[in-house]
């Protein structure tokens, strides 16, 4: 089934955008550095950094749920002020509604935009059909695999023609194989609607695997250390040399910021590969 979505990815800009915290205790914290950074219209990026370095806080300025702390990002034209309908979010916990089944999970979003009811449930089957829920449309998310909570996730987000689509490990807490599974998926999904995404991953196989652009960030506080294009044309094989290579590079830039990070937290650094 080759649906083509009618409302294109956007392209982002961030200027200066940083985060800082206030502790109870008067001290503040910096998250983020100034980031500068653009992003494509339909562009796939997938952020990497050690764990702490603001990955998700800078995903959740993006997504309107965390205000800057000085700075500005903006989709197309529209200045990032709070959540929105046009921007989508998959969360690594799925974030599904335990009381409604599946369909109604997938046609929140739906109703929210003000969707009559026999359209958005059209929508619905149709999204459920592309991830391959159909048969458990009428299931509660608690007799569902993990692997098929995140399907309904990602079919929920699709379904309201986001713009943009915010990721956030969303695959982290899956198995191997199902994690895998969902990667292929995903990109399936992404090559037929170009939708614009933002995927936060601590694997680096996954982020190569995925990504046209990788962004790495330092330890906190976080900004970008490099920039990496990946040129390989799907599907991409993980044991190939040039994905290898590729692999390489990034823990390379990765290897010093893992220092850091594990300095921080007074552990030893883990040996470079």
């Amino acid at each position: 089934m080759n649906i083509i979505a009618p409302n294109a990815g956007k392209p982002l800009s961030l200027r200066g955008l940083s985060k800082h915290y206030a502790t109870a205790d008067g001290l503040v914290i910096e998250a983020l550095k100034p980031i500068d950074l653009d992003i494509a219209s339909g562009e796939f990026l997938v952020v990497v950094g050690p764990s702490g370095c603001g990955k998700s806080t800078l995903l959740n300025i993006l997504a309107g749920l965390t205000p800057s702390s000085a700075g500005e990002a903006r989709i197309g034209n529209i200045l990032v002020q709070g959540p929105d309908i046009d921007r989508g979010m998959v969360f690594q916990d799925y974030a599904l509604f335990p009381w409604l089944d599946v369909i109604s999970n997938v046609e929140f979003g739906l109703e929210r935009k003000g969707v009559p009811r026999r359209e958005r449930r059209t929508i619905a089957m149709r999204y459920l059909e592309m991830v391959g829920l159909t048969d458990f449309a009428e299931k509660r998310p608690r007799e569902l695999s993990g692997g098929m909570k995140q399907r309904v996730a990602i079919a929920r987000t699709f379904a309201t023609e986001p713009s943009i689509i915010f990721m956030d490990e969303p695959f982290g807490a899956l198995d191997a194989l199902t994690r895998r599974y969902l990667q292929h998926e995903l990109l399936r999904i992404w090559q037929q609607h170009r939708k614009t995404v933002v995927f936060i991953t601590h694997s680096v196989v996954e982020a190569i695997y995925l990504a046209d652009r990788i962004v790495l960030m330092t330890a906190r506080p976080g900004r970008i250390k490099s920039m990496i294009r990946i040129e390989l044309p799907h599907p991409r094989d993980p044991i190939s040399d040039e994905f290898r290579v590729i692999e390489r590079q990034v823990y390379a830039d990765l290897d010093e910021e893992l220092a850091k990070s594990f300095r921080m937290e007074g552990r030893a650094p883990p040996p470079r590969r």
